[in-house]
């Protein structure tokens, strides 16, 4: 059984979430404030997922984000946010989520969201491709480890991350609509809007690329998409 953990300070909200994800399988942890949440996350090594309320007294949704990513860890993150806030969805790709759901949302939304993530972060590549490796100028994406190395220095990338750079290097210089990556890399089952992978792309930008304003191998094409250019 996968366990999930669950920060939300608000009993009700936190009782709701809990019940629906037993029901679908899951196996949640609660946490009804950041550091209860940090401390459940050292304890139970074995949490594949986290769902984090934006909204906490004391250390929000996004910093409980930023130390889980400045840890190593690669467990899959959806923010839970606030009708609206587009600044709490836009803030959160960007210190590491997966995902964003805005409430109130329904059980079968949320329970969607959180099967779509678990299948992408449980996903292994099959054992009868010739070659675990993709090369492409500095950079090694190994699919055995699901790594990327850039001039044979280890990056850190999300489970996100790491699908948009296997499916670009992949798919080198074929132009691909965000529409296409948005299915690609999130799956069909996915609601969110486009400008997830234009969040996503940018922050994947910082971390490889030497000028992140001045892209050289993960390009823009204008009014279309993004290829891998090298």
């Amino acid at each position: 059984m996968k366990k999930i953990l669950v920060l939300e300070d608000e009993p009700n909200i936190r009782s709701f979430v809990v019940i629906n994800l037993r029901r679908n399988g899951y196996e949640p942890i609660e946490a009804a404030c950041g550091s209860e949440a940090l401390n459940q996350l050292e304890k139970n090594p074995d949490i594949c997922l986290a769902l984090l309320d934006v909204m906490l007294p004391d250390i929000d949704g996004f910093e409980v984000c930023r130390r889980i990513r400045a840890s190593g860890s690669k467990i899959g993150i959806i923010m839970l946010t606030a009708r609206g806030q587009e600044i709490d969805k836009v803030t959160g790709l960007m210190t590491g989520a997966d995902d964003y759901v805005t409430k109130p949302f329904s059980p079968a939304e949320l329970t969607a969201r959180v099967d779509a993530l678990v299948r992408r972060i449980g996903g292994s590549d099959s054992p009868d491709k010739p070659s675990y490796e993709i090369c492409s100028g500095p950079f090694l994406l190994n699919t055995r480890n699901r790594t990327l190395e850039k001039d044979c220095k280890r990056l850190k990338l999300t489970q996100i991350e790491y699908l948009l750079m296997k499916l670009f290097m992949e798919n080198p210089g074929r132009a691909m609509s965000r529409e296409d990556i948005l299915k690609a890399v999130w799956g069909d089952d996915f609601k969110g809007e486009l400008k997830t992978v234009d969040v996503n792309i940018r922050r994947l930008r910082i971390k490889i690329e030497t000028d992140p304003t001045e892209p050289e191998f993960l390009t823009t094409v204008w009014g279309f998409g993004y290829k891998w250019g090298y």
